[in-house]
């Protein structure tokens, strides 16, 4: 496997890691095992972001996909806060693919919108990436991912804990605070959502 050196230390905005993805989806299929490998798995953010950006696409409304992105979110960040150096990845996720055309259409959806937020980002509220406080959005992340397999099945919650991990994996790789804090907005949306469809 390539090294992280190699493979994630240019990987600073969502653009670059929508386009390494891009990259891999020009096969006919691409496999999760594919997208580690290209990433490096000791990249532990950009391979967060994979699945979370994944999940806010139109693949959400693949059956079942929702819960191996929360799965796959979840591991990742559990192993971030304990401090493993390489991500792990069962198998049966690792094997799982996908049509390299359909993710790569999905992928250039979000290109736009993901270069716009690059803009827009710069270091800021860096208290929050100092102790206490900068296990929060990796805890935040993993809780997101853990709740989306019981959430299959209500409108756009999956999409929104998407959002919500998109934002707080993004201001983990720059240091952007501003996007933690902006983090919790879909997950209000979400939670008013899951109340709306359960009363």
């Amino acid at each position: 496997m390539t090294s992280s050196n190699e493979n994630g230390s240019d990987l600073r905005s969502l653009s670059a890691i929508i386009d390494r993805a891009m990259d891999e989806a020009r096969r006919d299929q691409v496999a999760v095992g594919d997208i580690v490998e290209a990433f490096g798995s000791a990249s532990f953010v950009p391979l967060l972001l994979v699945p979370a950006l994944a999940v806010v696409t139109p693949l959400s409304g693949i059956p079942a996909f929702s819960s191996l992105c929360g799965i796959a979110i979840f591991l990742i960040s559990v192993q971030g806060l304990i401090g493993r150096e390489c991500v792990w990845l069962p198998q049966w996720i690792m094997r799982r693919d996908l049509s390299g055309d359909r993710v790569g259409k999905a992928l250039a959806n979000i290109r736009p919108w993901a270069a716009r937020l690059d803009r827009h980002t710069r270091e800021r509220l860096s208290f929050l990436f100092r102790r206490p406080f900068r296990v929060l959005p990796q805890l935040s992340c993993t809780l997101f991912g853990a709740m989306m397999p019981f959430l299959e099945l209500v409108p756009f919650s999956s999409s929104l804990l998407g959002a919500a991990v998109t934002l707080l994996a993004l201001s983990m790789l720059t240091r952007d605070g501003l996007y933690a804090l902006i983090a919790l907005l879909p997950v209000a949306a979400g939670t008013w959502a899951i109340v709306r469809f359960l009363l």
